[in-house]
């Protein structure tokens, strides 16, 4: 069987393949068969200039697929990530409680940190008309852009 593989998977089998799994994440938007396709169409690539055996083919194909998975997951990706706080869950933060660990009273700005993670933060800045300190426990009671708005426990 093996053989016959060798024999008859060409290079252009491998960019076929190659463009499908690329092509196929339009229905899985994830990145995670673009990066296969792409690998696909690099052991193609490889192929077209090169005689190797099929099984070869195959392992260069999972190396170049790990690889480019874990470069995109780990390395490129958290590097795209949003990091606005827009279109976070207002109703999930008014009435949280948290401490205050920085303040400037000059700008009545400062950040509130939260015993656990609300809409995956645990610490946020705020604004607040109120005289505070550090240490301090203040609730929740509105959001603003990217900031909440807070009032002394």
């Amino acid at each position: 069987m093996v053989e016959w593989l060798d024999a008859n998977i060409l290079y252009w089998h491998w960019v076929v393949f190659g463009i499908l799994l690329a092509g196929a994440e339009i229905f899985a938007p994830s990145f995670f068969l673009l990066w296969l396709g792409v690998s696909g169409l690099l052991v193609g690539f490889i192929s077209y200039f090169v005689n190797i055996s099929f099984s070869t083919e195959i392992i260069l194909w999972g190396v170049f697929s790990l690889a480019s998975l874990v470069i995109w997951f780990k390395l490129i990706a958290p590097l795209m990530k949003n990091n606005t706080l827009s279109g976070m869950s207002r109703e999930a933060l008014i009435g949280q409680e948290g401490t205050i660990t920085e303040y400037n009273q000059s700008v009545s700005k400062g950040r509130l940190r939260f015993s656990a993670p609300i809409v995956g933060n645990d610490e946020w800045g705020f604004r607040c008309e109120q005289a505070l300190s550090v240490g301090d426990r203040a609730v929740v009671t509105d959001v603003s852009g990217n900031d909440l708005i807070v009032r002394k426990k």
